[in-house]
């Protein structure tokens, strides 16, 4: 099951803030995103955001659908749905109208 998640987010991946990436500011993006650095602040989009298990998001973070693999601070709204992987980390709060959560996540928020 794994192979078939990782074959479609890279099909699903149009745009990719590698490992060696430091972004602070607003990011608004159209289609899809996936973050394997760091990134602080805001970011908006009513696409599809993949955080990488490695990366570290500081962010408030409004989109349609989230995976989760790394570490979150800040609140998320997933308009669609939201997914935790085991790696996953989010402290702060959620708010989503599906959930998906894998076990071993850490998550600090309601």
């Amino acid at each position: 099951m794994a192979k078939n998640n990782e074959l479609i987010l890279k099909e699903k991946i149009k745009t990719t803030l590698g490992k060696q990436t430091n972004f602070n500011g607003i990011m608004r993006f159209e289609d899809s995103l996936k973050i394997d650095g760091t990134f602080q602040g805001e970011i908006i989009s009513k696409g599809f955001l993949y955080i990488e298990c490695g990366a570290v998001v500081k962010a408030d973070i409004k989109v349609g659908s989230i995976v989760v693999g790394g570490i979150v601070r800040g609140n998320i709204e997933a308009s669609e749905r939201l997914e935790m992987l085991s790696t996953g980390q989010v402290f702060g709060n959620i708010r989503t109208a599906k959930l998906k959560i894998a076990d071993g996540v850490v998550f600090d928020g309601k």
